[in-house]
């Protein structure tokens, strides 16, 4: 029997990317997804669903933007996201200070969830690309429960520490109960090139992992996404369009994008 869920009638797709662990570079591969579709002319949102650890309003300096303005809509308070190089943005990053801990039990986090996905005017969207806490835990489980999820890229780094993590990932991805179409693995900072030497890969965190992940759960390797000396500096300064003048890395989420463009719906559900 198909899986009933609340459905966000004007978005067409939404997009989890997910990680076992931090620290990989999950926020960047989301954020560079998310442009990478707007650049091929599709409206798209971002959604910072990382509650603990809030990374986006950093990535595209909104840190000081303050809280997003409100507007009505069929008699129902919605809050405006903030629009930046062609993308609708929302973060929980809005609501509290960058020193402020949020300290919140499940179900608080499972209510602001739901408030930042059905009370964000988001306008028709193609595809809303939503940045998951590493790990699993509440905020997956009410995606996966009761929003008609397209299907989820897992992000991961070479080495093994990293991919020990990715196995419980994708596990809780392809539960029975509540699991969501895996679209395949992003395995990032998969080599360091200068910018100066394009020609030149190093190996940093090992080779292979990626390919390895995608053989044992029969799922594609998306994209291998390197890394040089500024793609740091671009993040951390709010530059995060800067990465994509690195031909490289511009060449790695094109085809990440491409592959998300390309994949097909195999999720059944009933609207509400």
């Amino acid at each position: 029997m198909p899986v009933k869920k609340n459905v966000l009638e004007n978005i067409k797709k939404i997009i989890l990317v997910s990680s076992g662990k931090g620290g990989v570079g999950k926020s960047t591969v989301a954020a560079g997804l998310a442009l990478s579709l707007a650049r091929e002319g599709y409206s798209v949102g971002l959604l910072d669903a990382d509650i603990f650890g809030p990374s986006v309003p950093t990535l595209f300096q909104l840190g000081d933007a303050g809280r997003p303005s409100g507007t009505d809509k069929n008699g129902k308070k919605m809050m405006l996201p903030f629009e930046k190089f062609g993308l609708k943005i929302m973060s929980i990053g809005f609501f509290v200070e960058p020193s402020q801990a949020v300290i919140w039990r499940g179900p608080m986090v499972t209510n602001v969830l739901r408030q930042l996905l059905t009370e964000t005017d988001w306008g028709k969207l193609d595809f809303l690309i939503v940045d998951t806490p590493p790990g699993t835990g509440d905020v997956h489980i009410t995606l996966m429960q009761e929003f008609y999820v397209s299907g989820a890229i897992v992000v991961t780094t070479p080495q093994k520490v990293a991919l020990d993590d990715v196995h419980r990932a994708i596990g809780m991805l392809t539960d029975d109960a509540i699991g969501a179409p895996v679209l395949g693995i992003v395995e990032n900072m998969a080599w360091f090139t200068p910018t100066k030497h394009p020609d030149e890969k190093y190996f940093l965190f090992g080779k292979g992992g990626g390919e390895l992940l995608s053989k044992k759960y029969n799922v594609p390797l998306l994209a291998q996404i390197p890394m040089n000396e500024g793609i740091s500096e671009n993040c951390d300064s709010g530059r995060v369009a800067g990465m994509f003048d690195d031909k490289n890395i511009e060449q790695a989420f094109d085809q990440l994008a491409s592959k998300v463009m390309t994949q097909k719906q195999s999720f059944k559900y009933i609207k509400n």
